[in-house]
């Protein structure tokens, strides 16, 4: 089988001087790519910067016959933002990829989280995937391809204790992800997301420390990799990956109940069973198709 190429793509990884960004923008590169590696130099909570973990990876990737440039921008700023992308047209004419990475922690249980805790982690996360994304996607709709992988995570899928505010974000990058891909499919754009589970930095508190050989961020950047390439053929679609598994998670809906009658609380109460009956589930494109079984419950 050939060799999976990016000969010609310019890719911008975000949060890329540690970690999964690291290991997927040196992928991009060996395989042809030329990458603006991105990172802002803070800590996992997003305190200090430093131009230094960008530079460093850099360097490697031009050790190893590469071509990238490095960006210490701030995703969570529009200026910052919008100067990753205009470093990646400056350096190498245009671009193609866009892999959102970048993140940071500030987990505490609900009853203790602040506003400016729960901001911060919407701001890097979530704002930044977005003024990233915003910032690139003129140019590729201009030229009629682009990839975005966005970076969620199984605490935004499924909840997770301590992260009401890392969970809201990964969650909310379903949805732009899926939106994007919408609004992108006349112009050959694709967007993705991961959910991964690997040993970094941001997770060496929350994983077993004997996991960590199993869980190394080697094994989740060849679905990234794949999703940045022009032969995925699929836009709008979320995947867990991590320890070597691959797998596609769904939004699902299952049969649900409904009564010709107004609703009321006991109606509610009585058919509660079959409210939450969860076969058979229907997974559907979008919200027209959403739409679908409640047109057809208010006309029938």
């Amino acid at each position: 089988m050939s060799e999976l190429r990016y000969d010609g793509r310019v890719a911008i990884v975000t949060g890329a001087g540690h970690g999964l960004g690291r290991r997927h923008a040196l992928e991009l590169a060996a395989r042809g790519a030329k990458v603006v590696v991105n990172d802002l130099g803070g800590d996992r909570a997003g305190a200090g910067a430093s131009a230094g973990p960008a530079q460093e990876v850099v360097e490697e990737i031009r050790k190893n016959g590469g071509e990238a440039v490095a960006d210490p921008g701030n995703v969570a700023d529009a200026d910052g933002a919008a100067g990753i992308v205009r470093t990646a047209i400056d350096a190498f004419g245009k671009v193609d990829i866009v892999v959102n990475n970048a993140g940071i922690l500030r987990d505490k249980s609900f009853k203790n989280m602040t506003a400016e805790e729960f901001d911060s982690v919407v701001a890097v996360h979530l704002r930044g995937s977005f003024l990233v994304s915003s910032a690139a996607w003129p140019h590729l709709r201009e030229q009629g391809y682009g990839r975005i992988v966005n970076t969620s995570s199984p605490a935004g899928l499924f909840g997770n204790f301590g992260q009401a505010n890392y969970a809201t974000v990964k969650m909310g990058l379903v949805g732009f992800t899926k939106t994007l891909a919408h609004e992108g499919a006349k112009y050959n754009i694709k967007a993705n997301a991961i959910a991964p589970v690997a040993w970094t930095r941001m997770t060496e508190d929350l994983l077993p420390a004997d996991f960590a050989d199993k869980l190394g961020v080697e094994q989740v950047t060849p679905l990234v990799a794949y999703l940045a390439h022009e032969e995925n053929p699929d836009s709008g679609e979320v995947y867990t990956v991590g320890g070597g598994r691959v797998a596609k998670i769904f939004v699902a809906e299952g049969p649900g109940w409904g009564s010709k009658e107004t609703l009321s609380v006991e109606s509610v109460r009585d058919n509660w069973a079959a409210i939450n009956a969860g076969e058979p589930l229907t997974v559907f494109k979008n919200v027209g198709e959403q739409m679908g079984p409640l047109i057809q419950h208010l006309t029938s």
